[in-house]
């Protein structure tokens, strides 16, 4: 029985009754499943495609804002229309091995910490509206700075326009369930990739993420790679906690 005055559509998770809540978690649980069993068939991969395409901004991202955090430059982003992307960027020599070791780990990382990130501001209204405003807004604003390249320049300021109208026009729990499952996906995301994170050699690339690590840190790829898909895990599982805790 509702509450005289009450409008349980416009509640994010700490102002809903518990079984909204419960229920808004399930759906949540239910996507993350259903996207991971998506991934194995072909056709999973052309309705996940705008996911994928932001999670690859998501890692490019991660390496080109540690670059800049450590001192260095981040010269241009590149994303492709088979989901791939590549981010180039200068770092100070003085870092020694732990600077190109921090920006390598920041590309598989950037995902899932940012995908936490989204999670958590779906904890108020106001937080929630303001994180799809900014994700948008910078989604726009990366594409005038740093994407170099044809896909980017079309694919990127569309998701940004997307979600920025979601944040514009969408109604509360819209955007609450849509800042909520942007960020599992993103934090997901690190599945999709498993080959990558438990290869040494990216082809042409040259070295992996984690082939970088390895040369820098010692350790072998695998070792960091299985680190880094423990820990995406860790962070999506604390933060729907903490998101979902009265």
């Amino acid at each position: 029985m509702k509450e005289p005055g009450k409008n349980w559509e416009n509640m994010l998770p700490q102002e809903a009754p518990k079984e909204v809540e419960q229920m808004g978690l399930t759906w949540l649980i239910a996507a993350a499943i259903a996207t991971v069993v998506l991934w194995q068939f072909p056709a999973g991969d052309y309705i996940l495609y705008p996911f994928t395409i932001l999670a690859t901004w998501f890692h490019e991202m991660g390496h080109g804002l540690m670059a800049l955090m450590l001192g260095g430059q981040f010269l241009k982003l590149e994303i492709f229309g088979n989901g791939s992307g590549v981010a180039t960027y200068r770092i100070a020599s003085s870092l020694g091995p732990i600077g190109p070791a921090l920006v390598a780990a920041a590309g598989p990382m950037g995902p899932p910490i940012a995908g936490a990130a989204l999670i958590l501001a779906s904890r108020s209204f106001k937080a929630a509206s303001l994180s799809l405003k900014i994700l948008g807004g910078f989604l726009l604003l990366s594409t005038l700075v740093w994407v170099r390249s044809l896909f980017g320049f079309i694919a990127i300021p569309f998701l940004g326009l997307i979600i920025l109208g979601i944040a514009l026009k969408a109604p509360r729990w819209v955007q609450g369930f849509s800042i909520q499952f942007l960020g599992v996906q993103a934090c997901i995301s690190t599945y999709h990739q498993l080959n990558y994170l438990f290869s040494y050699r990216a082809g042409y690339l040259g070295l992996s993420d984690t082939g970088q690590m390895q040369q820098y840190l010692l350790l072998p790829y695998w070792f960091w790679g299985g680190l880094m898909a423990i820990a995406s895990l860790v962070i999506l599982v604390r933060s729907l906690q903490v998101a979902y805790r009265h």
